[in-house]
């Protein structure tokens, strides 16, 4: 498999907590892995740092061979990295279908000039709204599409974050939580969508989640944390079984 996302020997300090103590870690193409820990072992950090929240102190992020250590947010989501967090940030008077709509990248209807002559931007915008269909189809929004977004269940507001994320066309997603407070039945159906975005679109997922139980059925690859340190990585099984993470969790 191809790596498509590195970060090797990160490290960040916020005063005297040492967050990220030469931390690295591989993602591969078209593979959900995840990255596990206790409450504050460094995995929200080790986000933000990927996706040029943080600058690291030392260390460097690669994405697809190109360095990208420091690079701003928006640089960086144009590159084709895109996250999303675990608290829904929506349009929330917007439709699930706008809310797809605006996240269209180069769309030439928001230049000023361009704006006011129909031909130059109705059929991007024709095609921006069919690529927002065939998502929501996907992610299964596609009988709320004309829904307010603020009269959402909380797992339907955060597929359409994913959606919003896949509609900058992005290859890798990077995901705060995804199913947190969410139902066990629905959480389980977006784990479903993820592996349906990674089969048939090919999307690749980095994870933070804590729900361990629902998540590792469908998790290719884990990656834990403790301390800022990594303390374990390989298939699931192999890690969950892993003393140096069972201490983690539990304190011996």
């Amino acid at each position: 498999m191809t790596d498509v996302l590195k970060a090797e020997n990160i490290s960040k300090s916020f005063g005297m907590l040492n967050a990220l103590d030469e931390v690295s870690l591989t993602v591969q193409e078209k593979t959900l892995t995840i990255l596990i820990g206790p409450n504050g072992s460094g995995k929200t950090t080790l986000i933000n740092v990927i996706m040029g929240y943080h600058k690291p102190d030392s260390g460097t992020v690669s994405y697809r061979g190109k360095d990208i250590t420091g690079w701003k947010p928006h640089k960086i989501y144009r590159l084709g990295l895109a996250r999303t967090f675990q608290i829904p940030s929506l349009f929330w008077k917007l439709t699930v279908l706008e809310n797809l709509q605006v996240a269209g990248k180069d769309n030439p209807g928001e230049s000023f000039l361009k704006s006011i002559l129909q031909r130059s931007w109705a059929k991007a915008e024709e095609e921006t709204t069919r690529k927002a269909f065939g998502l929501l189809e996907i992610l299964g929004l596609e009988k709320v599409w004309d829904s307010q977004a603020s009269k959402l269940s909380g797992g339907q507001m955060k597929l359409v974050e994913i959606g919003r994320a896949l509609m900058s066309d992005a290859t890798v997603l990077l995901l705060d939580e995804p199913v947190s407070g969410v139902n066990p039945t629905l959480a389980h159906e977006i784990f479903g969508k993820l592996i349906s975005l990674r089969d048939k679109l090919g999307v690749t997922f980095l994870i933070v989640e804590h729900r361990l139980d629902i998540a590792l059925a469908y998790i290719d690859y884990v990656e834990a944390l403790a301390y800022g340190k990594v303390i374990a990585r390989g298939l699931p099984d192999s890690v969950m079984s892993d003393p140096k993470l069972i201490e983690a969790y539990l304190g011996g």
